[in-house]
């Protein structure tokens, strides 16, 4: 049973790594392309779509549906259901290939240069925090090592020193950093910006109840928690 915990976790983090590379390719204009139906039909599918993963990431994030998975495969099938809901989204997207917006010459190349330098926010946000931690890999290795398994402390230094959210901040930048913005693009950009909005107001009011006293501090500028 343990080595199958681990098993399922490495496959939750190759699920990661896969809908992650087709992220990085859709937003780069992989959703883009000739209508295949009327605009008003393509943008519905496109919302259900976004729809079905905000009530995903939201019900599977919440504490009282935690708590209905074993722990040691609890955030790999958070990780893997996630993954699982992005490639339905990629996959099933309907283009909306109406133009927003069109940026050439040297602005075009200095926006590609912000969207890159996002994603390596984002990636960079992951490891400054507990990278095997956040994606479900080191629950399953504690757990087939029959040790006991201890949550990251929180940490307000380094990169959480300069941004509170900083992998937030950076996806943010990735749906809207496009020299070609179309009309899917668009929908896809306000509502993923509108979700994360919503969601850093649910986390800060998680984070706030776990660490208390200590996080208000840290929100406010005036302390770190961690080494």
């Amino acid at each position: 049973m343990r080595l199958v915990i681990a098993g399922y976790a490495v496959i939750a983090y190759a699920g990661f790594l896969l809908s992650s590379a087709w992220a990085v390719v859709f937003l780069a204009g992989g959703m883009d392309g000739p209508a295949t139906r009327p605009a008003g039909a393509a943008l519905a599918i496109d919302g259900a779509l976004l729809l079905a993963f905000a009530v995903q990431h939201t019900v599977m994030a919440r504490a009282w549906f935690k708590r209905l998975i074993p722990a040691p495969v609890e955030r790999s099938t958070y990780v893997l259901a996630a993954g699982l809901m992005l490639f339905a989204v990629f996959g099933w997207w309907q283009p909306a290939p109406a133009t927003i917006w069109r940026v050439g010459g040297p602005w075009s190349a200095a926006i590609w240069v912000l969207f890159a330098a996002a994603w390596i926010l984002v990636v960079w946000a992951t490891f400054a925090v507990d990278h095997a931690d956040f994606l479900g890999l080191k629950q399953a290795y504690v757990y087939l090592r029959r040790r006991a398994y201890r949550e990251p402390p929180f940490t307000g230094s380094g990169l959480y020193a300069l941004v509170r959210h900083p992998m937030m901040l950076g996806l943010v930048i990735t749906f809207w950093a496009t020299p070609h913005m179309s009309a899917g693009h668009l929908v896809f950009a306000v509502a993923s910006s509108g979700y994360i909005a919503v969601g850093i107001r649910f986390e800060e009011r998680d984070l706030r109840a776990r660490y208390g006293r200590d996080y208000e501090a840290y929100a406010r500028g005036g302390a770190t928690i961690g080494p």
